[in-house]
């Protein structure tokens, strides 16, 4: 594997990195080791786009060549062990509108037309559907519930965020499939560290009234310059999944920072609109493979 020297976050959960197939990408040894899912966070190695979208660019819309995306997703699919026609898309408006995903709908955004929008998460109980969520700073949240066999992957923005996506992701999967938040394990993917994000009064001033004053210092703190605030987005989807039902000893926060890491992933603090996305996938393997949780 090539080496990559990652800029990590102290006190965060160290991610592991892999690469199969010439595909490098990032998972979470606590999913891993369920053998419950297939999972990965997707890196900018591994790809064949070229110019701003160098390599591994994941979005049909940003203006890169299609077929070359296409063969990115290809290489992804076959770095992870899942096939082509699984994956299964969101289209990301910023929403807390959270899709429940059929077989019917399996390969809706790379192999099929989505007949859907302004959906920002994603859940099943179906084995063989990968889901898969975009980012460039955004938060990736993955969800797996042991007990009832399903799964989730919402994307969590900072409006997300204090919308409480996560909440919203755990409520469609009680609704859907019966799952307890107690049983689910949780994991808050790489996306912008609280160093690195700096934000303005106005949306300071959402998170602050949204959180109150038991997660605020946590959260926010003046930053460098008058009038900005660092914002910690790591911190309030850990706020929300607690304050949801996820156990402590179930919540898993990344190490790994978008902005921090620019040779390595796609940032929009750092490269603007000049870039490419990133991936989260997530699916639920066959119940025939051994697993720690039966």
């Amino acid at each position: 594997m090539a080496e990559i020297n990652w800029k990590r976050k102290d006190g965060a959960e160290p991610m592991e990195t892999v690469e199969r197939a010439g595909v490098p990408y990032l998972r979470f040894p606590a999913l891993e080791e369920t053998g419950l899912v297939i999972h990965g966070f997707s890196t900018r190695l591994g790809g064949v786009s070229r110019g701003c979208y160098s390599s591994m660019n994941l979005s049909f819309t940003r203006g890169d060549d299609r077929e070359a995306v296409e063969e990115n997703y290809r290489r992804m699919a076959a770095a992870l062990g899942v096939e082509t026609e699984s994956l299964t898309l969101t289209w990301q408006t910023h929403t807390v509108n959270v899709r429940k995903v059929t077989w019917e709908d399996r390969g809706k955004g790379v192999s099929r037309e989505r007949d859907y929008r302004d959906v920002d998460g994603l859940v099943t109980d179906v084995p063989g559907i990968t889901l898969v969520t975009f980012f460039a700073d955004c938060v990736p949240l993955y969800f797996l519930d042991p007990v009832r066999r399903a799964i989730g992957l919402s994307h969590s923005g900072w409006r997300g965020t204090a919308a409480r996506m996560g909440q919203k992701t755990l409520e469609k999967m009680r609704a859907e499939f019966g799952t307890d938040p107690n049983d689910v394990i949780a994991c808050v993917g790489p996306s912008i560290c609280g160093d690195c994000y700096e934000v303005g009064k106005e949306v300071a001033a959402v998170f602050a009234e949204e959180f109150g004053p038991r997660w605020e210092r946590e959260i926010l703190r003046p930053g460098v310059r008058p009038g900005k605030y660092q914002l910690d987005l790591w911190k309030a989807n850990e706020a929300v999944l607690l304050e949801a039902g996820i156990t402590p000893d179930h919540l898993h926060v990344t190490d790994i920072c978008t902005c921090c890491n620019p040779d390595y992933l796609y940032s929009h603090r750092k490269m603007g609109e000049k870039r490419g996305n990133l991936c989260a996938f997530l699916a639920l393997k066959s119940p025939f493979f051994g697993q720690k949780y039966l």
